[in-house]
């Protein structure tokens, strides 16, 4: 008997070993317009679990996204890293991605808002109809870029538990958008930020109380925008920068908010 359960011991110690984050590309389109987005999950977990939707920064669908997914995927999540702008469309240009984003923000009030939006609602259908995930439960993150689009996913009153946006451009959702928000709120802001002006952040808190959506948002001393990514260390633009003790703290934060929307896990 001794000899059968040590056997079985070192069978799990086997698939366990042999278990790991899987990752793969997902074609899917919005508009007309190809995409390509990134699912990372760990196959050795069986069932439906929560999925969280993850949103590049303006420069496109680059390794850091992929990078967080992977993480998420480690954490028991399947994560899809969704692409804004097109299959294979990235840069490391800030003149073109400046471009790349402007076609969100030009005419933000007819037509920008509105792409972002059903492009962020593109991704998170790829997500929910994944089988290994349970639709009930699924948040979104992003950063920068990405987290004006999650801010707007949520707007838009996506069946989402929660968003998470890192150093995000802050927006304000419109009258008509607040009876309708599902989402719960975790704002992670550098308080140095030069890019987000106050009078939005204390427009964006008043509609959200407005609302009566459950937010809540940290600010983190020191921190400028894209204190979460590491790529920011060379930046010569001191108004983006990484900060780790922010980037540790933000992403400690969000698997906190995450056990508060879907439980400990």
């Amino acid at each position: 008997m001794q000899t059968v359960m040590v056997a079985l011991a070192l069978l799990g110690l086997c698939v366990a070993a042999e278990a790991k984050v899987r990752t793969e590309a997902v074609e899917y389109e919005s508009g007309g317009v190809a995409l390509e987005g990134y699912l990372a999950y760990d196959d050795a977990i069986q069932g439906k679990r929560p999925g969280v939707l993850v949103v590049h920064e303006w420069w496109g669908l680059n390794d850091y996204p992929k990078q967080r997914a992977r993480q998420l995927a480690e954490m028991g999540y399947v994560a899809f890293a969704a692409d804004m702008y097109g299959k294979g469309v990235v840069t490391d240009d800030m003149t073109k991605a400046g471009q790349l984003a402007g076609q969100f923000r030009q005419n933000w009030d007819t037509t920008g808002r509105a792409l972002m939006r059903e492009r962020a609602q593109a991704g998170l259908a790829v997500l929910a109809k994944n089988p290994r995930v349970d639709p009930r439960q699924i948040a979104a993150i992003g950063f920068c870029f990405g987290g004006s689009t999650v801010l707007e996913l949520a707007y838009s009153g996506a069946d989402i538990a929660g968003v998470v946006t890192f150093h995000g451009g802050l927006t304000v959702p419109t009258d008509d958008d607040l009876p309708g928000i599902k989402a719960r709120f975790l704002i992670l802001h550098g308080a140095d930020d030069p890019s987000i002006k106050p009078e939005t952040i204390t427009a964006m808190q008043a509609a959200l109380d407005q609302g009566h959506a459950d937010w809540q948002m940290i600010l983190y001393g020191g921190a400028v925008h894209g204190f979460s990514n590491p790529a920011n260390t060379d930046m010569t633009n001191k108004a983006v920068h990484y900060d780790e003790k922010a980037a540790r703290r933000s992403w400690e934060a969000m698997k906190v908010f995450f056990n508060d929307i879907f439980g400990k896990r």
